[in-house]
């Protein structure tokens, strides 16, 4: 199933994010925490970017496989370009035909200080319209409610999001956010610009104060005053914070589905607890 045909469905679509081990660690190792996760039967799970060695198929490839072929979820495999020649974009995509996956979030990449890019896709957009003569892909674009960081400004984000529209992007996932308002007025300046895609909120339950400061410096997302007492608050309290940033999470989804959004795209961190527990707060809702 492609994955812009459930947002043709009169519902919010509830989908979540994996990512695969560490490549010192057995692939099976996620296995039964993918399990879990599968059982709650999300609309889509999608697996974050995992290369393999040299001849080897990525293990974005083999989780999502797992996901589709023997756990029965539609999966979406993330695809970066920016360390990537076109032989190493063909091989990856003949790896997803042959494991029956055909949903792609199409994306640059981090540039890893140190490593000299690749010259072949300068931006996500280029990958999309790669992907879009190689195959029936579906493909996906990421996008950032607070502007991505190496945009000068807000019109130029938007701007350049219109170009992986383009290029052949059918559906969008933001990145994480902690204030809705942030996300209603980006969704309001991608209507202005013409872009009129689905587009999916992205939301990070947050289970410890190190995870969301990590995250936090990646992608930029402001802490709004009310998320930052709660962190400080129970700073020392596991528990109690992992709980807090649950229950902080269903409040954004609530508000989120109640003001009309496409969907919801939950970073599980593949902890199968965090994703249950949402799960049952808003099964009643979608």
């Amino acid at each position: 199933m492609k994955i812009s045909d459930i947002f043709n469905k009169d519902r919010t679509v509830f989908s979540f994010e994996v990512f695969p081990p560490k490549r010192t660690s057995p692939i099976e190792s996620v296995y039964g925490k993918l399990e879990e996760i599968c059982a709650l039967k999300p609309d889509f799970i999608s697996v974050t970017y995992g290369a393999g060695g040299s001849g080897e198929k990525n293990r974005t490839c083999e989780i999502a496989s797992k996901i589709k072929n023997d756990l029965g979820v539609e999966a979406v495999a993330h695809l970066t370009c920016v360390n990537s020649t076109r032989e190493d974009i063909d091989r990856n995509l003949e790896q997803f035909k042959d494991s029956n996956i055909n949903n792609i979030l199409a994306l640059r990449g981090d540039i890893v200080e140190g490593v000299e890019p690749k010259k072949d896709f300068v931006y996500a957009s280029d990958l999309c319209a790669y992907i879009k003569g190689k195959g029936d892909f579906d493909i996906a674009g990421a996008c950032y409610p607070e502007v991505h960081g190496e945009a000068e400004n807000e019109v130029e984000d938007v701007l350049n999001l219109r170009k992986k529209i383009e290029a052949g992007a059918e559906h969008l996932i933001s990145q994480l956010f902690f204030d809705n308002s942030a996300f209603y007025r980006f969704v309001e300046r991608t209507k202005i610009a013409g872009i009129n895609v689905p587009i999916e909120a992205g939301i990070m339950p947050v289970t410890n104060k190190k995870q969301i400061e990590r995250m936090v410096s990646m992608c930029g997302a402001s802490l709004p005053a009310k998320f930052a007492k709660i962190m400080q608050k129970y700073d020392t309290k596991p528990e109690a914070l992992r709980d807090a940033g649950i229950a902080y999470a269903v409040e954004q989804i609530v508000d989120l589905i109640a003001n009309g959004v496409d969907g919801i795209h939950l970073y599980t961190m593949n902890n199968p607890y965090v994703a249950r527990k949402i799960t049952e707060a808003i099964s009643n809702l979608l």
